[in-house]
């Protein structure tokens, strides 16, 4: 596009919408123009200045779920190009997993965290304390990383003072928290009857008789036929969740500050909260941060820079750390009362132990803790030598960062009692053989250091920086950064090196380039490739600083950038191989001392794993094309076309190298996947008279395809999995159920196990006339990370009356309903969910969603195949606040006051998906996610 075409553009838009150019809010293109754009580079551009793909998810939004931490605050918050995904678990540890553009590499697709700029642990962070988070997405943005930004990175920016100022604020959120789709099991009578179907199909006799089922049915004899809801029993309804927080901000002419004090609590969802002892059984979580960070003037060249988080956590939880859900999910409502009561101990039977009881692991096994410590620190010295020479500066950074975690075990065991037999003889029901199980334990006193972690960095460079003749600016860092890292486990020390030149040129400020060069080291590669070169380049042409734009009233910003670079990864293959390229031995045999000094060794040495001759590192081949806008004084615009070449990634030699070697093959560089997508994001905000209005979206597509993975030769094509994306699902193509002996006889023979009416049909796709697992094939998408991601937001304001909603959705993602206990009830005397025996295949329900029930193993059914994929996509309401700012003219008279606001939040109120009874996000054994409903408010002094 030429300037004329770009001013003739101008002048027609201007005419045709002189109205939004006068009406729309120019804060909001202010603030995204003027966006800070954090590469580690010493210096942060503006947005309009910078050559990098990044997305910042602003102050303003960080902290709308009421989250624990940063990383549940920002699940589907609008990053452009972040794909987060909500997990399940106790609350303490369900946090989210985080892609930037999908899946990447065949090791491992996890983007470097960082928070001010140094790798740290993000479930640490409380949202009041985060100024932004940026999402660091091509190769401009991650260059200066080294080995650890080749994924992208997210950057935690946490708050700053002001000069010259003083506020305190204050915030506090009630949550009541609910469980979303808390499984349904059949209840006992229906389980008794269930079982008998599924032994009948397997032509075995039945296991309860119709007076049992009777007996469950109508609770007479419970003690010796319960009907327990499990769920109901172990589990309440609702949990509880207090954050409070303070935050003081201000400073001097020479001197700011940030502080804030935090302290979150949440009490989970178990019903027995006290066990026998008066011990709290309940799961609870504590947390308490302190930060402080400071900017002092030391002189005025001389810059200080602190930052300091101290964190301390409890977590309290049942002894034992039995999986209670998994227990719920496993133990049908008929294995036995809560209580025998009998001997009123806890209720065991022959089948079921005991010790499988989920309401006596929560009131009779004590409790259990989990300690958490960390300290973050780090100081950075800004000095200015423009004395030697105009635009030079120097830059040192410490930084000391320490984690532990203590436990505390005090759990005990349990006794319980149960009948091995009931006699029906008399009529009614008695239990015989009574018999005790467990024992009575005292209260464990164990403790020790569960983990710990450590790291120490420092960076130190020069900077230049200077304009020339009004036309050309220039900014070159020329630094080094050095860190080591140590945590629990073995070959767990990492020392890693980056040198680094950083050259940034701005021509009438309309044409920028930018050059990053970097050499890294890292001791976790072989000698001879511990280092390794890494060249960025990137551009970017703001248009509208153009004569022909620049003057145009409804531009504010409209920028194309580039980007190319070569990055590297000191990723090591299989589970961590720090020995990949060294031979292995192991020896074997007797050892016979011929005296006190000499011992000799008869047997023999064997080859373990062969080493790799060749050796070399993970690289990536990143490119990246964008456009960034800025119109009509209020719409925000972002897109970015991606392409990226991974390549040398660790794999398995062992198609390469075959069985004939005699021993284990050696990993090799052979892994080869390519990705690419696109993104869009826009953003509106415009002011109607007194209602001020926002709305905005985005939509990122990622997908990739494995190249390369050095795989072993396949009998048959349908087999191969080089060729389609990462964490495919290879399974069975379905087709139905058999409807009838004569059908199964006249199909290809069904290898994994005899077959019934009821059981699934599957195609030979390799043509042989039989049913095995030569015959799998690709099938959906992946169920690690969905392809396509997009959000969208929607909120008003007038007269301090506001509201805000957040939606989120994913598409091309499947899910794989594989769970036993849930879809696969029954075997293994587990229980069955109400949803699969009500839509179960029976002779007179032949087109069911589900197979005949089975009482045993069913290697055919249970196969992974298109039978039990669905569509995983979904579409949530991830939050919505409704709030009430009160007018700073009623404040000011308290003379106290500057700002109060009263809100009330929902989380994760609403889903729309395609899988029944259970929630597509996070389906399966586990805990349920969560819905909350806020209550809070914030004050300002």
């Amino acid at each position: 596009m030429n300037k004329k075409n770009i001013y003739a553009i101008s002048l027609l838009v201007s005419s045709v919408l002189p109205a939004v150019a006068q009406n729309d809010s120019v804060s909001s293109a202010s603030r995204f123009v003027n966006q800070t754009i954090e590469v580690g580079a010493n210096k942060n551009f503006t947005r309009k200045h910078s050559t990098a793909a990044v997305t910042v998810i602003e102050n303003k939004d960080v902290n709308k779920r009421s989250a624990k931490n940063i990383g549940n605050s920002i699940i589907g918050q609008g990053g452009n190009g972040l794909v987060s995904l909500q997990n399940a678990g106790l609350y303490y540890a369900a946090d989210p997993t985080f892609y930037v553009r999908g899946l990447q590499s065949l090791s491992t697709s996890n983007p470097l965290i960082l928070v001010d700029g140094i790798e740290r642990d993000i479930t640490f962070i409380d949202p009041l304390e985060v100024e932004s988070v940026a999402i660091l997405k091509d190769a401009a943005a991650t260059a200066l990383y080294g080995y650890k930004g080749i994924n992208g990175a997210i950057q935690v920016t946490t708050k700053r003072g002001k000069y010259n100022s003083k506020e305190i604020k204050v915030t506090y959120d009630h949550l009541f928290n609910y469980q979303i789709d808390r499984p349904k099991f059949i209840d006992a009578p229906t389980y008794a009857s269930a079982m008998n179907e599924a032994l009948a199909n397997e032509g075995a006799s039945a296991k309860y008789t119709g007076q049992e089922i009777e007996a469950f049915r109508n609770g007479t004899y419970s003690n010796l036929y319960p009907n327990v809801n499990w769920v109901d029993e172990t589990f309440r309804h609702h949990g509880v969740t207090n954050k409070i927080g303070a935050e003081f901000t201000g400073g001097t002419n020479n001197f700011r500050y940030y502080t804030m004090v935090n302290l979150l609590s949440d009490k989970g969802f178990i019903n027995n909260t006290k066990d026998d002892n008066g011990n709290n059984t309940q799961d609870k979580f504590v947390r308490g941060n302190l930060r402080i960070n400071l900017d002092v003037d030391l002189t005025n060249t001389t810059k200080m820079k602190v930052n300091a988080l101290g964190m301390l956590s409890e977590m309290s939880r049942p002894g034992n750390q039995t999986d209670l859900w998994g227990l719920v999910y496993a133990l049908p409502a008929a294995a036995f009362p809560i209580k025998n009561a009998e001997t009123d101990l806890w209720g065991g039977s022959v089948t079921w132990a005991g010790t499988n009881n989920p309401v006596a692991n929560t009131a009779g096994a004590a409790y259990y803790k989990l300690h958490n410590r960390a300290l973050y620190g780090d100081v950075t010295l800004d000095q200015d030598l423009g004395m030697f020479l105009k635009g030079l500066s120097a830059t040192l950074k410490f930084g000391y960062d320490t984690y532990s975690t203590v436990y505390e075990n005090h759990s005990k065991t349990f006794p319980y009692s149960y009948y091995t037999a009931i006699d029906w003889e008399s009529g009614s029901p008695v239990g015989t053989g009574l018999t005790t199980g467990g024992q009575a334990g005292t209260q464990s006193q164990e403790a020790n250091t569960n983990s710990y972690h450590k790291r120490f960095t420092f960076n130190g460079g020069l900077n230049f920086e200077r304009s020339f003749e009004h036309h050309h600016y220039w900014y070159s860092s020329l630094r080094w950064d050095y860190e080591y890292e140590n945590a629990t486990g073995v070959n767990t020390t990492v020392y890693r090196q980056n040198a680094s030149w950083l050259n940034h040129y701005e021509y009438k400020n309309r044409y920028i380039a930018e050059l990053a060069l970097v050499a890294s080291g890292s001791s976790r590669l072989a000698p001879g490739t511990k280092w390794s070169f890494s060249p960025t380049i990137s551009g970017a042409w703001i248009i509208s600083n153009e004569n022909n734009v620049k003057d145009s009233k409804w531009i504010d910003l409209l920028k194309l950038r580039v980007s190319y670079g070569h990055l590297n990864a000191d990723y090591l293959p299989g589970d961590n191989v720090w020995t990949y390229y060294t031979q292995s031995y192991s020896t074997d045999g007797v050892t016979y001392p011929f005296n006190s000094g000499y011992d000799s060794d008869f047997g023999r040495t064997t080859l373990g794993q062969m080493a790799t001759t060749s050796p070399y590192h993970e690289t990536s081949d990143k490119f990246n094309l964008g456009f960034d806008a800025s119109l009509f004084k209020g719409l925000n615009i972002q897109m970015d076309l991606y392409y990226q070449h991974r390549d040398n990634i660790w794999v398995s030699g062992s198609g390469a190298y075959g069985s004939i070697i005699g021993f284990s093959a050696p990993y090799v560089n052979q892994g080869v996947v390519k990705s690419w997508g696109y993104e869009a994001s826009a953003d509106y905000t415009h002011t109607f008279g007194q209602v001020k209005f926002n709305v905005g979206g985005t939509f990122s597509l990622n997908k990739n395809k494995i190249h390369n993975q050095a795989e072993e030769p396949r009998a048959y094509d349908n087999l191969v999995t080089t060729g389609y994306p990462l964490n495919s699902i290879w399974g069975l193509k379905a087709l139905g159920l058999f409807q009838s002996e004569e059908e199964i006889a006249n199909s290809p023979t069904q290898t994994y196990s005899s077959v019934h009416p009821g059981d699934i049909k599957y195609e030979d796709v390799n043509g042989d006339n039989k049913i095995d697992d030569n015959d799998k094939v690709k099938l959906g998408y992946s169920t690690a990370a969905p392809e396509i991601y997009y959000t969208f937001h929607l909120g008003a304001e007038y007269k301090g009356f506001g509201f805000d909603a957040m939606f989120q959705g994913v598409g091309q993602y499947s899910a794989i309903l594989n769970t036993t206990g849930y879809y696969w009830g029954l075997i293994s005397n587990r229980t069955l969910s109400q949803y699969v025996y009500d839509n179960r295949w029976t002779p007179s329900n032949t087109s069911a969603e589900f197979p005949r029930l089975s009482s045993s193993s069913n290697a055919n059914n249970y196969q992974t195949s298109s039978f039990w994929m669905r569509d995983r996509s979904f579409f949530k309401l991830r939050n919505v606040e409704v709030y009430y700012n009160f007018p700073k003219e009623l404040l000011s008279k308290t003379g106290f006051l500057n700002a109060a606001k009263l809100y009330v939040r929902g989380v994760d109120l609403f889903t729309c998906d395609h899988i029944k009874t259970v929630d597509a996000e996070s389906y399966g054994a586990t805990s349920p996610l969560n819905r909350s409903l806020v209550v809070g408010a914030s004050l300002t002094f």
